[in-house]
């Protein structure tokens, strides 16, 4: 059976090395295809002599050759492909083959008469201009090489000194608007002595509008402003810069507007006339809705917008995300109504209608599954979840879900072969979405988003056959929220989960008699505590070139129930013995985007847990393992450690064993397009777990200073279909580093026995 797994993964293993092979072909040379009279463009080159001291001169140079068109061939190890490709596909039968490749690779190709030179002087001078680099000189030349058919295009800049700033100042005039305009100020973007710049004219004007904007100046727009400057007061190429408004400016832009009036339909429908519903005025607002969908007094905290209030489009904004984030509504919108003549006045008014569209109450979702684990079992799963929304009229969600999977263990050893796992589970979860507290809290007091409370109830059931039968129920109260776009927090105050092993085999006794440190595991299965969760998601910002990725966990048990239970250690409560420890793990990622869908991914995880008081040794639900889709590819699921231990029968229940209260990983992974939603990958990882205090029964468990040479590193590719962020990977890795051989052994390179990981969702 291993025989056969391992041909498995080398047929693979060699059929995804030609896919990728067939997507890199390319032709030794295009020169044949070019036409006789044509040479290929294949560089540009821009060279800038300044006047003076440029301090900046290679973000000048950027900025200028990415407004040069069209962009020259770029080579991929030292050939064309694409325009390989291209090219073939245009014979007179160029077969369906090429036809595919040209369509998902081919290049169309650039050639040096399609280069305007003039236009592109014209282009760099006023590029130059831009930024305040006046009575500069361009000129530029196509050099050809007649060896291969290239050519490249030459621009050379004679850099003028620049046009500084010398004051700016605002014009004065009795409109109100411009003694609020001055009152910003001392927040301009324009400085004295920086360059003349014509993008940050712009910055300046749009920071203005918004301004006004939060000002209630409705009406507003930055193209209402206008820059003047005066050269004539100097001769050492100074400037004085004038900002004021255009002359034809409307009335009703020069003036704040308030909100008099606010209208929310909890439950807008495209078919039912607003006309005829019923009005239910609450704290200051119009709540129109033909029967009570959702109380004004639970969706009043999440609308910001108050009458009264001048018009302001942070509060709009912030509203509207509030209102979304409830988990009832399809579509918040947020619309507002001039009322007719008011801004002939030095006040207009606004009425702000607010649509909320509300989701289906009630939803059921069935999933069939097929799994296949590291440890041989195998067999279908089936999953249903049922949702209903707005259960009591104030934005609650109740989730109910029932899991069941049968597995049969197909391979592995004789004495296992053929085990069966049953497993149920039933959950339900239940949100509201706000904060129940003893002491009602203000709706300001978070400014971006109203905390979640969260309270869930799980049971489950595994039975698994020659081993034991695991039954456990779980509970938690917390709360959620979000911070800022970044920042989310997680607190569960109450977190309680009790495991009772049971019906445990004669097999299953001798692995725990062979290892007292497991069974001191199964011991103490009543855990109660506190967990925190700390998350700052930088990968929101998808345009970003360098983005960030922190999650920080902290749990603690059995504090509070020390406080109340008695007796000589292990003390109980309620007659079951309760675990103490403290654990905490953090995970960081970093990507580096630095071109079009390619990216380098990295990882850093670090996870430690100490037992303490009632508890010798972290319970078996709450240590570390290592190895399988998520972690080191190269290496089963809980297959990798702890630290130097080799199991005597890696084909049997070794993987219980193969656990520790410290977890070290890295991940290095660079990604790269494929043929359209198919992705690439290249990684390396690295990582173990172990033990700190050490287990008589796991040779070389304990974690010591010589840790990294016990780290388990492998590497390998995969490929990934992504579709709209639904993400299916399949990973293929080989060990280079086993840490459980012998000492001069473990640099092992096995790439004649790969890992073959299916996931759902990137690894990090």
């Amino acid at each position: 059976m291993k025989n056969n797994k391992v041909l498995k993964n080398k047929v693979l293993m060699r059929s995804l090395v030609a896919v990728l092979s067939v997507v890199v072909l390319f032709g030794c040379s295009v020169e044949r295809f070019i036409p006789e009279d044509e040479y290929l463009y294949t560089k540009e080159t821009v060279n800038i002599t300044p006047d003076t001291v440029v301090e900046n001169l290679e973000a000048i140079r950027t900025d200028l050759k990415a407004a040069l068109r069209p962009e020259p061939i770029n080579s991929f190890l030292g050939g064309y492909p694409g325009l390989y490709y291209h090219y073939k596909a245009q014979r007179e039968k160029p077969g369906f083959i090429n036809k595919f490749l040209n369509k998902k690779f081919g290049k169309e190709p650039v050639y040096a008469s399609d280069i305007e030179t003039y236009e592109m002087e014209q282009i760099l001078l006023n590029r130059l201009e831009n930024k305040g680099y006046f009575y500069s000189i361009v000129s530029s030349e196509i050099v050809r090489d007649t060896s291969d058919k290239t050519a490249e295009a030459i621009y050379s800049l004679r850099l003028a000194k620049p046009y500084r700033l010398q004051t700016y100042q605002l014009d004065t005039d009795t409109l109100p608007v411009y003694s609020k305009i001055k009152t910003s100020m001392n927040e301009t973007l324009l400085k004295s002595g920086m360059n003349f710049d014509l993008s940050a004219m712009k910055s300046e004007r749009n920071r203005i509008d918004s301004y006004l904007k939060e000002e209630g100046y409705y009406n507003f727009n930055s193209g209402f402003l206008i820059f003047e400057t005066d050269t004539n007061q100097y001769r050492n190429k100074r400037f004085d810069l004038y900002l004021r408004l255009k002359k034809d400016v409307p009335q009703k832009a020069v003036v704040p507007y308030k909100l008099s009036k606010i209208n929310i339909y909890p439950n807008n429908r495209v078919d039912v006339d607003s006309a005829a519903l019923d009005t239910t005025r609450y704290a200051e607002k119009n709540f129109i809705q033909d029967e009570e969908y959702f109380k004004p007094k639970r969706l009043d905290p999440y609308v910001l917008l108050e009458e009264g209030d001048l018009y302001s489009p942070a509060k709009s904004k912030a509203t509207g995300r509030r209102l979304g984030n409830i988990g009832a509504y399809k579509f918040v919108n947020i619309r507002y109504d001039e009322i007719k003549g008011s801004s002939e006045d030095s006040l207009g008014l606004l009425e702000a209608n607010i649509y909320l569209s509300p989701l289906k109450k009630r939803a059921i979702r069935a999933e069939v599954k097929g799994v296949t684990k590291s440890n041989g079992f195998s067999g279908p799963g089936l999953g249903l979840t049922f949702v209903n929304r707005n259960l009591f009229h104030g934005g609650e969600t109740l989730n109910i879900s029932l899991d069941g999977a049968y597995e049969v263990q197909a391979g592995g050893s004789d004495s296992n072969s053929g085990s069966t796992s049953l497993q149920l589970g039933l959950s339900g979860k239940l949100i509201f979405p706000r904060m129940l507290f003893p002491v009602e809290i203000s709706k300001n007091y978070f400014k971006y988003d109203i905390p979640k409370t969260k309270i869930e109830l799980g049971i489950a059931y595994l039975n698994r056959t020659q081993l034991f039968t695991l039954g456990s129920v779980e509970s938690k109260f917390g709360y959620i929220w979000q911070a800022n776009k970044y920042v989310t927090h997680e607190i569960n105050p109450v977190s309680i989960n009790y495991v009772s092993l049971a019906n445990t085999t004669e097999e299953f006794e001798t692995i725990l008699d062979e290892n007292p440190f497991l069974r001191s595991s199964f011991d103490q299965q009543f855990i109660s505590g506190l967990t925190y969760s700390f998350i700052y998601n930088g990968m929101v910002d998808t345009d970003e070139t360098h983005q960030f990725y922190l999650n920080t966990n902290f749990e603690t048990a059995g504090n509070s129930l020390s406080l109340i239970a008695g007796g000589e250690r292990p003390q109980s409560i309620f007659g079951l013995e309760y675990a103490q420890f403290v654990r905490l793990d953090t995970d960081i990622r970093y990507h580096f985007n630095f071109a079009k869908n390619q990216k380098i991914a990295t990882r850093l995880f670090a996870g430690w847990g100490v037992p303490y008081g009632n508890s010798d040794v972290i319970p078996y639900s709450k240590q570390y393992f290592s190895g399988g889709p998520y972690s080191v590819r190269a290496f089963r699921t809980r297959s990798l450690g702890p630290g130097t231990f080799h199991p005597e029968n890696s084909e049997t229940f070794s993987y219980y064993d193969q656990t520790g209260n410290l977890r070290l990983e890295a991940n290095l992974e660079y990604r790269f397009p494929l043929i359209s939603l198919l992705q690439g990958a290249v990684f390396v990882d690295a990582g173990n777990v172990w033990n700190t205090t050490d287990n008589e029964a796991l040779e070389g468990d304990t974690f010591t200073s010589d840790f990294m040479n016990q780290l388990g590193i492998g590497g390998g590719f995969g490929m990934r279909v992504d579709i709209q962020n639904f993400v299916i990977r399949l990973d293929l890795a080989a060990p280079f580093h086993d840490p459980s051989l012998a000492e001069g052994q473990r640099w092992s390179w096995d790439f004649e026995n790969p890992i073959l990981n299916f996931a759902i969702g990137y690894p990090f």
